[in-house]
């Protein structure tokens, strides 16, 4: 185990506070000749500024410097763990199947799909298939399995068992069983347009069959959705197993709730010992739930997805108008009297880019111990001279640990 975890593990005590981590997922931005002010710095946030003004801020680097993240390993970060570790790889792939609430047994491959939409020539012209409703998710992932169970009918071995499950919009899950599966398999998404996704690799020797019978199944299942007019591609990322994590329950005494609407925040948080408590999309939904189980918990992980997916369009005006919305509701959320409050996001998302970036996010830290600095506002400028500085995100659960009061005097 890490040794920092082990150190505050041995520091834990029991108190009766109560800590929320708030997440606006990709939150970070840029300021730009064409960008002067980000999302956070244009959006009309009275109720985070007057919050800030009562707070610590700073920046969070959610892996290492120059690193651009994942969701993953920045929340991994997040939840005090060192995402740069190997026992803390984890592929995405698990952990959109344990949010979807899919059986992951031991040896099983799991990996996160994406429907994309390719021209007549195979290249790319869109990642995430114009975003599908989940009605046509269901409706791809069903004739996917169809066409599985015809292969398996047919007598033509594929090597391995595969199910497709769908996920959100244009995400689903590819589940492959099997003996001798390895998830050392590269991804085949390029991540970006223009050219024709890639096949599927080994990155070890011990992953050359299973990348061998995935290059089975992506033609099998590309077969079945060639004819569609948008979602006639998948791309593969992530293939992983099964994780083994130090539980937060158990390191810290704590009992966590995991407040997130989509799979992905859900399968991470319940990789570390969280309860995945159902609830909706939006932060007034989200909040709801959380007043109804606020006696249940100490540590309240809350995750809003909107900051990232506008980041993502590029659409900066839609990244403002959520951070808006969060805005308007945050008074119920403080109106429950948290002891302390944590609000920052996974990895910077900035609009000029449309895509996660390696900046750091900005932090605010709010408690009854905290150094409260001279900062105005809640913004990327204002945390750049914030009283906590730039540290790594892995850091910030034990400053809400001993914001909180659950932690000790280290030595004599």
């Amino acid at each position: 185990m890490d040794y920092r975890l082990k150190l505050l593990q041995r520091l834990a005590r029991p108190a009766d506070t109560k800590m929320v981590l708030l997440v606006l997922d990709g939150v970070g931005d840029l300021r730009t000749s064409e960008q002067p002010r980000t999302a956070l710095e244009k959006a009309r946030l009275p109720n985070f500024d007057a919050l800030a003004r009562r707070s610590s801020l700073g920046r969070l680097v959610p892996t290492t410097t120059g690193i651009t993240p994942g969701s993953g390993p920045g929340h991994l970060a997040l939840f005090g763990y060192d995402p740069m570790l190997p026992e803390t790889d984890i592929g995405r792939g698990v952990l959109e199947a344990l949010g979807l609430g899919i059986e992951v047994r031991p040896g099983d491959v799991a990996a996160r799909g994406n429907f994309a939409t390719a021209d007549a020539e195979g290249r790319l012209t869109d990642r995430r298939a114009g975003r599908i409703p989940n009605s046509e998710c269901e409706r791809l992932c069903a004739v996917l399995n169809d066409r599985l169970h015809q292969q398996r009918l047919s007598g033509r071995d594929l090597g391995v068992e595969a199910e497709v499950f769908p996920g959100e919009a244009y995400r689903f899950v590819l589940m492959l069983r099997g003996a001798g599966l390895h998830p050392g398999v590269a991804d085949t998404d390029p991540q970006k347009l223009g050219v024709a996704p890639l096949a599927a690799t080994a990155e070890e020797a011990p992953a050359e069959s299973t990348a061998a019978r995935v290059r089975a199944v992506v033609e099998v299942l590309e077969r079945a959705i060639a004819g569609e007019p948008t979602a006639n591609r998948v791309l593969l990322r992530g293939f992983s197993q099964t994780p083994s994590l130090p539980q937060l329950g158990d390191l810290y005494g704590i009992r966590c709730g995991a407040f997130a609407g989509y799979p992905l925040y859900r399968g991470v948080a319940g990789a570390c010992g969280m309860e995945a408590v159902p609830c909706g999309k939006t932060f007034a939904e989200i909040v709801t739930v959380v007043e109804e189980r606020w006696q249940g918990f100490d540590y309240f992980f809350l995750h809003v997805k909107q900051t990232d997916q506008a980041g993502e369009d590029g659409n900066l005006d839609a990244k403002v108008a959520v951070l808006e919305s969060v805005d308007a509701d945050l008074p119920r959320l403080l109106a429950l009297e948290p002891d302390a409050v944590a609000v920052t996001g996974d990895h910077s998302t900035p609009a000029p880019m449309k895509s996660h970036s390696w900046h750091p996010v900005p932090l605010l830290l709010h408690s009854a111990t905290c150094f409260v600095d001279d900062c105005q506002s809640f913004g990327e400028s204002e945390a750049i001279r914030g009283a906590i500085g730039t540290i790594p995100a892995r850091d910030l659960f034990g400053l809400l640990l001993a914001h909180a009061g659950r932690l000790q005097k280290f030595g004599a």
